[in-house]
């Protein structure tokens, strides 16, 4: 039987990790139809783990900002044209694009003025819901995209409004969670007592981030350490590259912290087991989480630990975006675009200070009242997300519409 060839297009460490998600699926409703599948992908080591092969590796060359995404823009094009290389030569019978707007708008477009017919799905759509950067994007998105797979209710209703042909099929989280240990069993994995006060600091899946959120998070943690001596923070690695500063940074803050995995050279059985399960044990086992804005805060919740998110970029992206683009948001992380109203609290640019921190921070871990109402608000959040089977929801709209083009 010929093989059905699949083209995902994704970047960032977040993208890389939901593509490795649905290739799972993919690989696994095609095998109940007997189909054969062939599946290219641009992404990163989870995607090829998974079973794609890999044009590019996308995980490092993502921003988010104007002036950020300056010194990526050749590495972008580069892999592109990579990727309009492949669809020229082999004929894919579907593409999926995943979040990551401007590459995959441009992929998007190439292939609508190409191939006119190739079908496109959309998973995982930009938050241009959230940002309502004017409907110029938004006409593009529905325009290119034969059908959009929501995974937040509010994404599948602005969309549909638009008119998409939208399907909500709830969050690939949901999925991923099940895999999670308990508090107990985190911590036995991790070597930590179970009366340790730890709190888990999440600084950085991008190079901006290493710059802008590093240092506040861990002044931060210098003056919570000073306030409570006992406590150790867990940092999980996001991408290897980011060892380095990360050590520096402890040393400079002299924080009682750990890095997980271990690094190679001293890497032990629990390091090993830490790393083929993707760093959940290191949320699982937090009494309190210190994270950058992304689908990690979403991990985050559904893991019941209380969380303060923070989000810097550079001043000058800032500016642009108040003062000429007029760019508003209501919420930034997951937890709170799902209900549209605040359930963990958020430190935006200026606000974003080590003191600010030490204060939401303190007041999750030591007032009862106001932790109890962040774990009744996950709870309630929670149910808005959709039933589990996520990734196989979408792998299943996604075939169905390759065998309806066929």
């Amino acid at each position: 039987m010929t093989a059905i060839k699949i083209f995902i297009s994704t970047g960032e460490v977040s993208g890389d990790l939901q593509g490795a998600l649905l290739v799972e699926a993919l690989y696994r409703q095609a095998q109940l139809r007997g189909l054969n599948l062939d599946i290219v992908a641009l992404g990163g080591e989870k995607m090829a783990n998974a079973g794609a092969t890999l044009l590019g590796n996308t995980t490092k060359i993502g921003s988010v900002g104007i002036i950020e995404s300056l010194s990526f823009i050749f590495p972008t094009l580069k892999i592109q044209q990579k990727a309009k290389e492949y669809l020229h030569n082999e004929s894919p019978n579907i593409v999926i694009l995943i979040d990551y707007m401007g590459p995959n708008l441009n992929i998007g477009n190439y292939i609508r003025k190409t191939w006119p017919n190739l079908p496109i799905i959309w998973y995982i759509a930009p938050q241009e819901w959230v940002w309502s950067l004017g409907k110029d994007k938004t006409t593009k998105i529905v325009n290119l995209t034969d059908k959009l797979l929501a995974i937040f209710p509010g994404e599948a209703n602005y969309f549909r409004q638009q008119g998409a042909n939208v399907t909500w099929v709830g969050h690939p989280t949901i999925d991923r969670i099940k895999m999670a240990p308990t508090r107990e069993e985190a911590r036995r994995i991790l070597g930590i007592n179970s009366d340790t006060l730890a709190i888990a600091l999440l600084p950085a899946s991008r190079k901006q981030e290493v710059k802008y959120l590093m240092p506040v998070i861990f002044e931060a943690a210098k003056i919570i350490q000073e306030k409570l001596p006992l406590v150790h923070f867990l940092i999980p690695l996001s991408l290897e590259t980011y060892r380095s500063p990360i050590e520096e940074a402890i040393k400079k803050y002299q924080l009682q912290a750990t890095i997980y995995p271990s690094s190679s050279k001293n890497s032990t059985k629990n390091s090993q087991e830490i790393q083929e399960s993707n760093n959940l044990e290191i949320l699982a086992g937090a009494d309190l989480a210190i994270a950058k804005s992304g689908t990690v805060n979403l991990e985050i919740a559904l893991l019941n630990v209380p969380q303060v998110v923070i989000y810097k970029v550079n001043p000058i992206t800032v500016w642009i975006a108040r003062n000429i683009l007029r760019f508003s948001i209501p919420f930034m992380s997951p937890p709170n675009l799902v209900q549209m109203k605040s359930i963990v609290p958020e430190l935006f640019q200026e606000n974003a200070t080590p003191e600010n921190i030490v204060s939401e921070a303190l007041e999750l871990l030591l007032n009862s009242e106001r932790r109890t109402k962040t774990l009744t608000d996950y709870q309630e959040m929670r149910q808005s997300l959709g039933e589990e089977g996520v990734g196989d929801r979408a792998a299943q709209a996604i075939l169905d519409l390759v065998l309806t083009r066929k």
